[in-house]
């Protein structure tokens, strides 16, 4: 099922609200690993939603006559705002943490920081992957393979349960190693250097990019069953899986 509403123009700061009233926010539950009572959530952080929405506002291109188009479908929703990223990528935002030079609407978007409808310049989005790993939902993704508009995508659901067990029982993990366990669980390439840093903590097994939930981990979070069975159990490795799971000390 599908909800497009379109209908999201001037004024817009006053359309938020009436937005937000139609989207539809469900509560589900999470069931941690190492507990038997589960966790009551809502399918969208009311504050990522805001956050989301302000940021197409404060963004969007308005000389090119677009709209701000917000699509809701069963598992997402999709905020689409015209006019190039000008920060360039998403991981330059969250690295630099901290306002850039340039703005394609600079006194709109001072004026809703002064509102306090948008966070601090530079740090909303950083915020909101925060706010999704605090929740172990899935990272937001930032589509701009469109260099005249960006797409912003929130899953409302847990996509692999296993995933979000291992990110509640490891709360050791920064926020990058987060985005790039989100990456594996999506299926998506990893950078070399995200490779190198969640297979030197053993979070992932496999080669590129056939990744997969480390050994280690799997017990960690209950998987084993699932990492044997993306490892591989042909009669070549039986032997070996098995050595090295006693080694392990697997159970």
């Amino acid at each position: 099922m599908e909800r497009d509403y379109q209908h999201f123009h001037p004024p817009l700061l006053l359309a938020v609200d009436p937005l937000l009233a139609k989207i539809r926010n469900l509560t589900c539950r999470v069931l941690p690993w190492g507990t038997l009572f589960p966790v009551e959530l809502l399918q969208y952080d009311p504050w990522v939603l805001r956050e989301t929405l302000h940021n197409a506002i404060a963004h969007q291109d308005y000389a090119s006559g677009g709209r701000i188009n917000v699509v809701e479908f069963e598992d997402r929703l999709v905020v689409v705002n015209r006019g190039s990223f000008l920060p360039g990528d998403v991981e330059s935002v969250i690295r630099r943490d901290a306002p850039f030079s340039v703005y394609r609407n600079t006194f709109l978007a001072q004026a809703m920081v002064g509102l306090q409808m948008i966070d601090t310049i530079g740090s909303g989005i950083k915020r909101i992957f925060q706010a999704q790993q605090k929740r172990s939902f899935p990272m937001p993704d930032f589509d701009l393979t469109d260099p005249n508009e960006v797409k912003v995508i929130l899953s409302n659901k847990v996509l692999d349960e296993r995933y979000t067990r291992m990110l509640l029982a490891r709360a050791d993990l920064d926020l990058w190693d987060v985005i790039a366990l989100d990456k594996v669980q999506k299926g998506k390439p990893l950078t070399d250097v995200e490779f190198k840093s969640v297979k030197s903590k053993k979070l992932v097994e496999g080669r590129r990019p056939n990744l997969f939930v480390s050994a280690e981990l799997a017990v960690a979070t209950d998987t084993v069953e699932d990492y044997l069975h993306k490892r591989g159990i042909d009669k070549a490795y039986c032997k070996m899986m098995v050595v090295e799971l006693l080694e392990k000390k697997l159970p």
